[in-house]
């Protein structure tokens, strides 16, 4: 692998689709667990290995590692979805060990390891994009969930990565939660709907997708983007 790898992002996931827990197949379960913790658990392995070998010659900053997180990771259930919640509230406990370990925390054991020792750094970190609209978040979704909260919390895959990205490329130090809802803007958006009144521009009042002719849409109602 030639170059340098700066900033490694682990965000697929899988929901496994909105049903009782006791519905959900045995292999459904499995893969959830492997696309949203092993997945992450194995990447965040191959990527610390990298950073940690990489020149840090010439002041080169820290590797950045984002673990994104989803549903319930600030606790509170996910009914219909307990698999990817507790697989997604799995995902801060590991990214604050990894930040203790990194720290030379691990008794009995010396960091770096002398192999390491010249290499660059890694600083890991844990993003909150909140509700996206994407078929994770709209497959399997009533109307009743699409007008409260979708229709008030959500944001589209644009206006998400235009508040993440430059919070990611400026964070500093290690073991950071960045978020897009934050407490601020969640009150914002809270203001705007019910006390001004501001109608969303996505879902309707009776929680259908709104689909404008300038944009193809799946059987889901999310907008294609590729």
């Amino acid at each position: 692998l030639g170059g340098r790898i700066d900033l490694w992002v682990n965000n697929a996931a899988i929901n496994g689709g909105r049903r009782p827990f006791l519905e959900v197949p045995d292999e459904t379960i499995e893969a959830v667990v492997r696309v949203n913790l092993f997945g992450v658990l194995i990447c965040t392995k191959v990527a610390m290995e990298l950073m940690l070998r990489q020149d840090a010659r010439g002041g080169a900053p820290p590797g950045k590692i984002f673990n994104t997180v989803g549903s319930g990771v600030r606790g509170g259930g996910t009914p219909g979805y307990v698999t990817y919640g507790a697989a997604k509230r799995g995902l801060p406990q590991m990214t604050d060990s990894l930040v203790a370990e990194l720290a030379g925390k691990t008794q009995g054991y010396a960091w770096p390891p002398a192999d390491l020792r010249t290499g660059g750094g890694v600083a890991l970190h844990t993003l909150s994009p909140g509700m996206v609209f994407t078929d994770l978040l709209l497959k399997d979704s009533t109307p009743e969930l699409r007008k409260f909260p979708f229709s008030v919390l959500a944001a589209t895959p644009e206006q998400v990565a235009a508040d993440l990205v430059p919070k990611m490329l400026a964070v500093d130090g290690t073991g950071q939660f960045v978020e897009y809802l934050t407490t601020e803007k969640t009150l914002s958006k809270f203001f705007n709907r019910f006390v001004r009144q501001q109608k969303s521009d996505i879902i309707d009042d009776d929680g259908n997708v709104i689909r404008k002719d300038e944009f193809d849409y799946n059987d889901d109602g999310v907008r294609m983007l590729y």
